[in-house]
């Protein structure tokens, strides 16, 4: 299907939508750049941190890598792949382990920012058929993807392609899903939260802008980094045309006009994508340019500016107020006990679990220390415990409390599309506090074991270090959720006002501009003045739930009344310290150890997965990576009989499997010849736009997950992989880089 007719209309559509939304983001960037320097020079009280915070967690190492079968569109044949999941999390998949131990270039990667983990082709093409309204296969007729296993992964994005995988047994696939969706979870939070002047202006930007087209509430597709979330702002608004206008234009059996509807979202995506890059990238230079001479007249009229928006907010204040007030009563206090209840009962339940597996691992490591050898078994369980945080496998269940969240008619009445944001939201957290009990219980650790002799004293020094660092734990914790709290409340109600009072209220805001002095007006806003506003009317409301169910007791939340300040303070001068390397302080090792092979004895997070019995089920010896040797019997040449039935389904895969050798034929970039892309595409070192917490993993952190020594066989020596940028269609970056 030609897409060239459609390029001048989309590119025109495309230019529209950003060039609205750029003029969003000039003004909200001297307003984020106020409030930035105002935060600098005032500064801002609250609960201090008790836990250490790890300033670059586990950089440069391996969350995970094993085999994975892939379906190729291309040829509608699946291949065994090795793929590697880096401390970045996207997915990069190789030809083969071989391919990856030697650097060459990966045939795919993946930036799952936007995707959705699914586990059954039932639920892929209930999608699939939603998203091509008319277009539904008839029962009898091949489905678009025929699995030949019971356990299938498939990655769904909304707008851009969508990817296949399956694995051999149910215990494999429930790892791959942790994987897959510990993957998204970190993509999809992929504006860092270290710019305090950038990214709250993108984010402040896009709410005005779907604001301005009278839509609230909460949006489901802000993920990813910046181009990616004006990619799907675009195509929000773009996919209703587009689909109208080239459903009826798409031929064959209803399974071929998915696939190939699928294809044409893709390639728009991508066009538009390029487009939204450009165009951000511009903006934010202009806006960067400008920014010395904004800052310098910020911090000369402080004070002047700070007047005249106060004298602003007044006049607002006094317009707006009591019909907000009104609708608070009415429409919002009456719901705010039920929303927060929702809220913190798997939010609460989640982070109680998080403290209970720090302790089994802790606790599990002391006895095994003592059991089995000091000092010596001490380092090697430390490796593992430092990347608890970041083991998809044992956050899982700490994760999943977070699957009880439901809103249920109070969804409807308020306007929010779906929970996800707020259980996502809750899980980094998770992972967060995680990290930081591990990390103040490494270096108090660190701390004492100079002073410890015998066994003894290492069992008695870690219980006591743990009871420590779990009463920390407990603080933070309870801050952090009465925070999430309050945020989560004021996401649902916050738009839901806006949208009750814009009918009275937004008409006549025009009329504030003229308070505004000229020379402030890159600073105040109208608009922004008039949500702090209606955030204020219904603030107190939020404070006083919050404090209500703290004082309950009924989720262990700490009364805002108990503060630990410096309650340790010489902790935080340990955390300012360079990060403590175990293996290297107490392995033992020569010091002129060459880089190479300290790289390839650090493990990966989640060691390689493997069935108990160390064989595969439905006769799948034959199921060997390309290169290995060639079962007796085996004829992978011989062309596979009719595919009728599943059990033959999995010898053809078997035979395609042995068949694949180097297989530089597929075309598996991303939609474009991954074997020919130039080296350039797999840099050393890869752009990471995502949250600074990004973490990197290295040793296995537990034996429970079939972890071993470093030298365990049928694991990879953990290089960290080439880094690359991820693409949906072609191999010059064109999703997002990773």
């Amino acid at each position: 299907l030609c897409l060239t007719w459609l390029c001048c209309p989309i590119a025109e559509r495309t230019g529209k939508v950003l060039g609205e939304f750029c003029r969003c983001y000039r003004e909200q960037f001297g307003v984020a750049l106020f409030n930035s320097v105002r935060y600098e020079i005032e500064g801002a009280g609250g609960p201090q941190a008790q836990l250490l915070h790890r300033k670059v967690p586990l950089e440069d190492h391996v969350i995970y890598s094993g085999n994975i079968f892939q379906y190729i569109e291309e040829n509608k044949k699946w291949r065994n792949r090795f793929c590697v999941v880096p401390h970045n999390y996207g997915l990069v998949l190789y030809e083969n382990k071989l391919a990856y131990e030697r650097e060459l270039p990966p045939r795919v990667l993946v930036n799952s920012a936007g995707y959705k983990v699914l586990t059954s082709v039932e639920q892929y093409l209930e999608l699939v058929n939603n998203s091509l309204p008319g277009v539904t296969p008839k029962s009898g007729h091949s489905p678009m993807v025929k699995c030949p296993t019971d356990f299938p992964l498939i990655l769904w994005h909304p707008y851009a392609r969508h990817y296949y995988f399956c694995v051999m047994t149910g215990k494999e696939q429930e790892k791959w899903r942790a994987v897959f969706q510990d993957c998204v979870r970190h993509c999809n939070n992929g504006i860092s939260e270290d710019s305090k002047v950038e990214a709250p202006a993108f984010t402040d930007a896009i709410r005005m802008y779907r604001q301005s087209k009278e839509q609230y509430g909460t949006w489901d597709m802000l993920c990813g980094n910046e181009t990616q979330v004006l990619s799907n702002l675009v195509m929000e608004e773009l996919l209703p045309e587009l689909r109208s206008t080239i459903g009826p234009r798409l031929k064959g059996k209803a399974p071929e006009r998915q696939r190939t509807w699928i294809q044409v979202s893709d390639a728009v995506y991508r066009m538009v994508y390029e487009l939204a890059k450009a165009q951000y990238d511009a903006a934010v230079a202009r806006c960067e340019q400008e920014r010395p001479q904004l800052e310098s007249t910020i911090r000369t009229d402080m004070d002047q500016i700070i007047t005249s928006k106060e004298h602003l907010a007044s006049k607002i204040r006094a317009f707006v107020l009591p019909k907000a007030e009104v609708c608070v009563r009415n429409h919002v206090q009456p719901y705010i006990s039920s929303i927060l209840e929702a809220l913190m009962t798997p939010t609460s339940q989640g982070f109680a679990e998080v403290r209970e597996v720090f302790f089994k691992e802790v606790t599990d490591m002391n006895m095994n220390v003592v059991n089995e050898g000091g000092l010596e078994k001490l380092v090697e369980y430390m490796e593992k415990l430092s990347h608890l945080a970041f083991h998809p496998v044992k956050m899982q269940s700490c994760y999943e409390k977070m699957d009880q969240l439901k809103l249920e008619g109070l969804q409807q009445r308020f306007d929010v599309s779906s929970t996800s944001v707020f259980k996502q939201r809750a899980q980094i957290h998770m992972r967060q506090q995680m990290d930081d009990a591990v990390y103040t219980f490494e270096t108090l650790l660190h701390q004492e074991l100079g002073k410890l002799q015998g066994k003894d004293d290492l069992c008695k020094s870690i219980q006591r270090i743990l009871e420590r660092v779990l009463k920390k734990f407990d603080y933070d914790s309870s801050t952090v959720r009465k925070k999430f709290f309050r945020e989560a409340l004021l996401q649902i109600t916050i738009p839901f006002l806006l949208k009750k009072l814009a009918p009275t209220c937004k008409g006549e805001l025009a009329k504030f501009q003229e308070l505004i002095f000229e020379d402030f007006a890159s600073f105040i806003l109208v608009e922004n003045t008039y949500e702090e506003v209606v955030l204020q009317s219904v603030m107190k409301d939020i404070m006083q739930a919050v404090k209500e169910a703290a004082v309950q007791r009924k989720h262990n939340l700490y009364r805002d009344s108990m503060v630990m300040h410096n309650s340790d303070p010489n902790l935080h001068l340990l955390g300012e310290g360079l990060p403590i390397d175990w293996s290297e302080e107490y392995s033992g090792q020569p010091e002129a150890e060459p880089a190479a092979e300290r790289r390839r004895r650090a493990k990966q997070v989640v060691s390689v997965i493997q069935d108990d019995e160390g064989t595969l089920p439905y006769g799948a010896e034959a199921l060997l990576q390309p290169g290995s040797p060639e079962p007796q019997g085996a004829h992978p040449a011989v062309p596979p009989g009719p595919l009728d039935a599943v059990r033959e389904i999995r010898e053809a895969l078997a035979q395609e499997s042995l068949g694949d050798g180097a297989g530089a034929e597929q075309r598996l970039m991303n939609g474009t010849d991954g074997g020919g892309s130039p080296r350039a595409h797999v840099p050393a070192e890869a752009e990471v736009p995502h949250v600074t917490e990004a973490p990197p993993g290295a040793q296995s952190p537990s034996p429970a997950c079939h972890q071993r020594g470093d030298n365990e066989p049928g694991e990879p020596g953990e290089r960290s992989p080439p880094q690359a940028r991820a693409s949906t269609g072609s191999g010059e970056g064109v999703q997002a880089e990773f």
